[in-house]
């Protein structure tokens, strides 16, 4: 008679002290309302880790309809700070509860993280080696830089495949870079303390209008992949490390918002 496989239940009492230690969650400053770490917990079991870069309406409802009792996001519930329980965050925190979805969110600990982060994982999936870390936010370095000779074709073509999507390109620096900087997510407006680290090729999400106009004094390159785009990578990373650690099946809930 054959044996039934038993699903692998782990404990979120085992895995979010682990995951607070991988991601040195109490030691990376953040902005407050980012409120690092484990935001819902759940009835305690893990069976499924799903992840996102935000939590939404739309995650949620995806995360319960595939059955995850373990939601990690980039970007969590309370960014506008203290509210009132009412309207969508009512609505999200009905899901979570009727389904019982433990929601994990790491911000600034999961950018910097120097393998599961995502910065690390673009500059890895750009070829790029022995990078630096530069750009100092809330306590510590948020970006990372490498020297690389690379004509700027070829590395607009690197970063298109590396986000599966369109790159903004204001190409304003030399066509043969020498030190790119790459922050993931919304550090457009942080160019004038870019262009101090002697960095010809900005690599970033978004950035406002006025971002194109400095790059063009400052003779840089920048490009702009999109906010989402940039951070899919180290939520993705987080739960495939996860998953192997603590023998869990893990699914990536894409739900991109244009941006």
């Amino acid at each position: 008679m054959a044996r039934r496989n038993k699903s692998v239940v782990a404990s979120l009492s085992d895995v979010v002290p682990y995951t607070d230690r991988f991601l040195r969650i109490r030691e990376i400053g953040d902005w407050d309302n980012a409120l690092n770490g484990l935001q819902i917990e759940n009835s305690g079991r893990v069976t499924r880790i799903g992840t996102a870069v935000d939590v939404s309406t739309r995650v949620l409802s995806e995360a319960a309809k595939k059955n995850i009792d373990l939601l990690i996001v980039h970007h969590g519930l309370f960014w506008p700070g203290l509210q009132p329980v009412r309207s969508a965050l009512r609505r999200q925190l009905q899901i979570a509860f009727t389904n019982d979805i433990a929601l994990y969110s790491a911000h600034l600990p999961l950018d910097v993280h120097p393998k599961a982060g995502n910065n690390a994982q673009l500059i890895a999936a750009l070829g790029l080696k022995a990078p630096q870390p530069f750009l100092q936010e809330k306590g510590q370095p948020v970006g990372l830089k490498a020297r690389a000779s690379i004509p700027r074709g070829e590395l607009v073509r690197r970063l298109r495949k590396a986000l599966n999507g369109p790159v903004k390109i204001f190409g304003s620096g030399p066509k043969q870079t020498r030190v790119i900087g790459v922050v993931t997510g919304g550090a457009g407006s942080e160019i004038y303390r870019v262009a101090q680290e002697d960095i010809d090729t900005f690599i970033t999400g978004e950035a406002p209008h006025w971002a194109a106009v400095a790059a063009e004094e400052f003779g840089m390159n920048l490009f702009l992949g999109g906010h989402y785009a940039t951070e899919v990578f180290g939520v993705k990373a987080l739960a495939s490390h996860l998953s192997k650690r603590f023998r869990i099946p893990w699914e990536f809930i894409d739900c991109p918002t244009g941006m």
